[in-house]
């Protein structure tokens, strides 16, 4: 019944539900359990996320520079911008975590939650294609995306304290 509600919170009904599980198996759970964790999807799903986004950038904001397109995906392909899909989405309420895990606040803990929408957005890709993937990825970062423009041309403190 989980996998039915999580799937469709994130909007995709998996052909092979194997591979949602293992996208929400952290490492401490497959540790105890002997099984796969969801650290090589995550791998394939951090460049996923990382090339669909940059094409995303690329086709829809044109008058972007190298430099400005790199600074607005780096602004949203961020463990901030993850967390708050997998709060969205709730995603906590699906993570397999380990005893220790559970007992330490894991299932609240922003890297653990961004791992797992790396993991999920590589086991769509898998199961129904880049399309599916890429439908994923705009849907829930269009509007960081827009927002992350309109501050592109604009430097951070840091920047402006080094050119001072």
């Amino acid at each position: 019944m989980k996998k039915q509600e999580l799937q469709k919170n994130i909007g995709y009904q998996f052909e092979d539900e194997s591979l949602l599980n293992k996208a929400m198996t952290h490492t401490s759970y497959a540790y105890e359990h002997k099984i796969a964790s969801n650290e090589k999807l995550e791998f394939l799903g951090d460049s996923i996320l990382e090339f669909l986004s940059s094409k995303y950038i690329y086709n829809n904001y044109p008058n972007l520079k190298e430099g400005e397109m790199t600074k607005v995906r780096a602004t949203v392909v961020c463990e901030d911008s993850l967390y708050k899909i997998a709060e969205k989405h709730n995603f906590s309420d699906f993570l397999n975590l380990g005893k220790s895990e559970k007992l330490s606040g894991g299932k609240e803990r922003p890297a653990i939650l961004a791992d797992s929408v790396e993991a999920v957005i590589a086991a769509m890709y898998i199961d129904g294609g880049l399309k599916v993937a890429e439908k994923f990825i705009i849907e829930n970062l269009k509007n960081e995306i827009e927002l992350a423009t309109k501050h592109v041309g604009q430097k951070d403190y840091k920047t402006v304290l080094q050119e001072k």
